[in-house]
């Protein structure tokens, strides 16, 4: 094509080929149709079609977590904006870098309520309160530098997602002059300031029992994390933290940050440095868990500072930058209790035991499909009782970009979440754990995980309801249980109808050994169902995070 027959469509083709797009996500409609037309003419971006646009948004996030790279969705205007707003809200809630393409009615019947199709009051207005922020695409000659600004924005720390809305009569407007430079903006990582780092490494020279404690917001921040590690730091790791530093670590106590055998320890502490974490309610029993003092906090957003705890010292940087100008000043200099890698090790073994006796005999499970799955994986998991307990803590997970949860706390969002780190690491193994009532609310996502040829393993823990609500009626409303009991379907006769390869659980006995041959032939899609009225109740009922 000559330059003067590109369109917008082409531009925002060639913008994020140019940004490193690999994979986008989305749902085909009117409204959206010439953008998707010059992706496909382009063919240098691969576009999985999702069934629904809460999926497609989903999708995107769960590849930007697991891949480093920015997500990828595209939606209609009107009700299918409004219908990715809820998974808007979860990468928004996990700091996701993320360009959220919506299209929008014609410039001459925008905002003028003349009741055309897919109009909706206030688009913007609705996708700028769910994401970081949104913007508008006014002419053909201003759309790249808003296709800049948005991805800058998605990217820049904090990091999370940005609405474009692109009119129809836009999307397929051809420019004046194709561009001479599509490259995207710089983003900057805040650099902290070296007197601050002088300070925070003079203050913890004198520690003996250091420890980091490490958020969502140092995923990319390993490798200073693992020098302060072997500097003679210990480590623990909110749920977004995970992997951070590989959780078979015997100095990290992976995520066990709130059981009793953990709190006693915090107390043996005489320093804690948080990294890029908000220190969020769930993790700390609303703000009352007894962190060890004196707490030191280092973040991007200089709006962290004061939130939830107040800090001896706050240092405004990059994780990753803040780390490695640490353990520079530190190395050589700590002179450690040589019993505190030890004492750590005690702790995590305590509160370990502890959990799997509360969730037994799922303890079983979780061992089976560690040792069956090996190191080669993503772990992506929903909201369910499993997950909750030993999903969350005892699974271990081996790096940062390999796990992926709904961090927002709502349910259904796991299988679409499944299908995008499949899409962005196809040579490893995803799990993908649910339960029967979560599962239900994108089920439609069930042909994508096939037709996409994903692999992915659908870990369905069956026990036909609500679990947690139950166990939340049982516990708080004197076995009130309304509304959680759920007809559920014949999950082989609704995998077989999908091409899913099927699998039904019942016992424990041989578990393993079934597992691995289930991975070893797992065809375009598993679906393995775990009967849990025949496997049997947890030891201690699970009704969700001490809050």
């Amino acid at each position: 094509m000559t330059h003067n027959q590109t369109t917008v469509g082409d531009l925002l083709a060639a913008f994020l080929e140019q940004a490193g797009v690999r994979a986008a996500f989305g749902v085909l409609s009117v409204h959206n149709l010439p953008l998707l037309d010059a992706l496909a003419r382009r063919g240098a971006v691969r576009y999985v079609c999702a069934r629904g646009e809460a999926g497609a948004v989903n999708m995107a996030d769960a590849y930007a977590r697991t891949s480093g790279h920015v997500g990828v969705a595209f939606t209609s205007t009107g009700a299918g904006a409004g219908n990715a707003c809820g998974a808007l809200i979860e990468a928004g809630t996990a700091g996701t870098a993320l360009l959220h393409v919506t299209g929008q009615v014609e410039s001459r019947y925008l905002d003028r309520d003349w009741g055309d199709v897919h109009e909706a009051k206030d688009q913007l207005g609705l996708l700028g309160a769910v994401s970081k922020a949104a913007y508008r695409v006014w002419s053909a000659d201003t759309a790249l530098g808003v296709f800049r600004e948005a991805l800058r924005t998605a990217m820049t720390a904090p990091s999370g997602p940005v609405s474009i809305e692109i009119p129809i009569d836009i999307q397929g407007a051809a420019l004046t002059r194709w561009p001479d430079d599509l490259c995207p903006l710089p983003v900057l990582a805040p650099v902290p300031s070296a007197a601050a780092l002088d300070a925070l490494a003079d203050r913890l020279r004198s520690a003996r029992r250091p420890l980091l404690w490490l958020g969502g917001g140092a995923t990319h921040a390993g490798r200073g994390a693992a020098r302060l590690l072997d500097a003679g730091f210990g480590l623990v790791t909110s749920l977004q933290g995970r992997g951070v530093v590989d959780e078979n670590d015997a100095r990290s106590l992976g995520t066990f940050n709130l059981q009793p055998a953990i709190e006693a320890f915090y107390q043996t502490c005489d320093a804690v440095v948080v990294v890029g974490s908000r220190l969020r309610v769930p993790e700390t029993a609303r703000h009352t868990l007894k962190l060890p003092q004196p707490l030191y906090r280092v973040d991007a957003d200089p709006r962290a500072d004061g939130k939830g705890y107040v800090a001896a010292q706050f240092v405004h940087g990059d994780s990753a930058l803040v780390l490695e100008g640490l353990a520079d000043r530190l190395a050589g200099s700590l002179e450690t209790d040589p019993t505190f890698h030890t004492d750590l090790a005690g702790a995590r073994a305590r509160a370990c035991a502890k959990l799997r006796d509360n969730v037994a005999p799922y303890d079983q499970l979780n061992d089976a499909l560690q040792a069956a799955a090996g190191r080669n994986i993503n772990w992506i998991r929903d909201v369910t009782i499993s997950n909750g307990t030993w999903g969350n803590r005892l699974f271990r997970v081996p790096g940062a970009d390999q796990a992926a949860h709904a961090a927002g706390g709502g349910i259904g969002q796991c299988l679409s979440m499944a299908i995008g780190a499949a899409v962005a690491h196809p040579g490893r193994i995803t799990l993908a754990l649910a339960g029967d009532g979560g599962l239900m609310l994108n089920a439609a996502e069930l042909p994508t995980a096939v037709q996409e040829n994903t692999g992915l393993v659908l870990l369905v823990m069956n026990d036909r309801g609500y679990g947690i609500l139950r166990n939340l009626s049982d516990a708080q409303f004197g076995g009130r249980r309304i509304y959680s009991d759920l007809h559920t379907p014949d999950f082989g006769a609704l995998a077989r109808a999908y091409g899913y390869r099927y699998h039904r659980v019942a016992s424990f006995e041989g578990l393993e050994g079934r597992l691995r041959s289930i991975l070893a032939d797992r065809g375009p899609a598993t679906l393995v169902e775990f009967d849990m009225d025949a496997l049997g109740p947890f030891a201690v009922p699970f009704s969700g995070p001490r809050i």
